[in-house]
């Protein structure tokens, strides 16, 4: 007896994930030979080609359904009966989750993003299947019944590297010094200390990453060892991380994904919960490199959390852009940013050019300083829960991005973003000692960024945001362009008096022209901000500052961006053995 055509769907799109997923697995094995090897500009590389993957695959599999459905492809009854039939072909998937997700992107393919209803796609969250995996398969476990240095010996050991460490015991011996000064004191007894070792490294960029926990005394803390190659066949590990705080720093969402080996993804992001509970479950999902799931996990998640709140969606607070529309709840963690129709000048970009430029800060190093996004079709709102302020501003902003169904109102593009605080609204508030703190942190968001080929155009304060960390983090990427296209100039000295008293420059200035110098404008109105980025950063006022980070970048060196304070970087004097 035939297959029913629903079932032949069903099985087509499940063969299509398998398929994503075996390909995304065999590109993240190779992570540990990259690092070994040093060759971080293949590391880059892959990584982008491994963004693409999904998107690649989807396309590709939605023209295998479209010839196993014939001209009833886009009969919703039939989508309907796919779905129960996937539903039940990934009930014992170890993977079902994410499964259904790529259904849902095929789904979306076809249909345009549009007519998105649970009874065609897997919108509301499934149930949790009746047995899960044990986090026993996934994790190694060492107690501290032999000593605390042999139980750091041994985890380290067994990290199976095919280099050698540069000088084990003198690491083991930092590791430990850190342990009992600042973990002891909490956990108790050396020999009571346990720690659990996910079984596979976390690799981005230049470092490889032992993740584990540490427990004692009932408390459980995060540890995590960033280890990294000295590029002259060795291996040190240059740190220990052991606050939530820290490890949401190393996970967060300015920084690329990791590559890391996990044939069940869903047994890392519950042991990552459990080292940072105040993580979000769609940011662990992003930070494994698994995109689109996440933006499943964050849109259930927001769906849940406006239910439970009365708070109306407003505009942001902050300078209104001249390309964007941003708006957000009050007790929101994220603002919603949608391109506007028509921008304000000087702005002359058009609407795709805006969104190639989200598009590249997706898929580039965004050493920590940019923030990430999910990107939205057809997105449903309630329009009750719209202040009326907004609504005005939605019509008169982007209409052609506005359609109204009832009670439902659907943004047809639209940005979600980490909510942060404005920098120029931060700094009417701060502290002396504040200014200082993020006035230096701006100065350093800006060379990290540039370090990775990265000038952020307009250097506005309400450009950058300060994390509840308080990082400086850059969100407004309408002019952002590779550094190694810039031309920087010193502005020529004027020759006359006419010259010198112009109201506009009496030079030539090409479309990459930019002159550091006019980079003081930026604090046009705060003297306490200008002060404090002087005193450290006024480099960045000199256009050989920025000459010297542009041979670097074409002779290929990659900079090294460090996901934790500087300071806390151990020493590197060999050991006495």
């Amino acid at each position: 007896m035939g297959m029913s055509t629903a079932l032949r769907l069903a099985k087509g799109v499940l063969n299509g994930f398998d398929a994503f997923f075996g390909d995304f697995e065999n590109m993240t094995l190779g992570a540990q030979v990259r690092f070994e090897k040093a060759d971080w500009h293949c590391v880059h590389s892959v990584m982008s080609k491994r963004l693409a993957l999904y998107k690649n695959k989807v396309q590709e599999v939605s023209g295998i359904v479209k010839d196993v459905a014939g001209d009833t492809i886009a009969d919703h009854t039939l989508w309907q009966r796919a779905k129960v039939e996937y539903a039940t072909l990934v009930n014992t998937h170890k993977n079902y989750e994410i499964a259904q997700t790529f259904f849902n992107s095929v789904y979306c393919f076809i249909f345009g993003h549009e007519k998105i209803r649970d009874v065609h796609a897997f919108v509301v969250a499934p149930e949790e299947p009746s047995q899960t995996p044990s986090e026993d398969e996934i994790v190694i476990h060492y107690d501290g019944l032999s000593g605390l240095d042999v139980m750091l010996e041994r985890v380290l050991s067994d990290a199976a590297f095919n280099l050698p460490y540069e000088d084990l015991l003198r690491d083991v011996a930092q590791i430990s010094g850190v342990v009992r000064e600042h973990l002891v004191p909490r956990l108790g007894r050396e020999d009571a200390l346990k720690i659990d070792v996910l079984e596979s490294l976390f690799y981005r960029n230049k470092a490889a990453y032992l993740v584990a926990r540490i427990s004692g005394n009932g408390i459980v803390l995060p540890f995590i060892l960033p280890v990294l190659n000295n590029e002259e066949g060795a291996l040190f590990v240059d740190t220990v991380i052991f606050s939530q705080e820290s490890a949401s720093i190393i996970f967060s969402f300015t920084r690329s994904y990791f590559m890391v080996e996990t044939s069940i993804p869903s047994q890392y992001v519950a042991f990552l919960k459990s080292i940072m509970p105040h993580k979000e479950i769609f940011e662990l999902y992003s930070a494994l490199g698994f995109g689109k799931h996440a933006k499943t996990e964050f849109y259930r998640g927001a769906v849940n959390q406006t239910l439970a709140s009365d708070d109306r969606y407003k505009l942001a607070p902050g300078i209104k852009g001249m390309v964007m529309l941003v708006f957000t709840r009050p007790d929101a963690k994220y603002v919603y940013k949608v391109i506007k129709d028509k921008f304000t000048p000087p702005k002359n970009m058009t609407r795709d050019e805006v969104k190639q430029k989200y598009f590249l800060v997706k898929r580039w190093d965004r050493a920590g300083r940019m923030a990430d996004t999910q990107e939205f079709s057809n997105l449903a709102f309630d329009r009750r829960r719209f202040s009326d302020e907004l609504i005005d501003e939605l019509y008169k902003e982007v209409p052609s991005l506005v359609e109204e169904r009832g009670n439902a109102l659907i943004l047809k593009h639209c940005y979600v973003e980490r909510k942060m605080v404005p920098l120029n609204l931060y700094l009417r508030d701060a502290t002396d000692e504040q200014v200082v703190n993020v006035m230096d942190e701006y100065g350093n968001a800006i060379k990290q960024l540039a370090a990775a080929n990265i000038f952020p155009g307009d250097m506005l304060l309400k450009n950058f945001g300060v994390t509840r960390h308080g990082r400086v983090v850059f969100y407004d990427y309408d002019e952002i362009q590779p550094l190694t296209e810039c031309n920087f100039r010193e502005i020529p000295e004027p020759q006359t008096l006419e010259q010198e008293m112009a109201s506009t420059p009496w030079y030539d200035v090409g479309p990459n022209d930019i002159f550091p110098e006019e980079f003081r404008l930026f604090f046009s109105g705060n003297r306490r901000a200008r002060a404090a980025f002087d005193a450290r950063h006024a480099n960045l006022y000199q256009a050989s500052f920025w000459k010297k980070l542009q041979a670097e970048i074409r002779r290929g060196e990659v900079a090294d961006v460090f996901p934790y304070r500087r300071r806390y970087r151990f020493p590197r004097k060999m050991s006495a053995a």
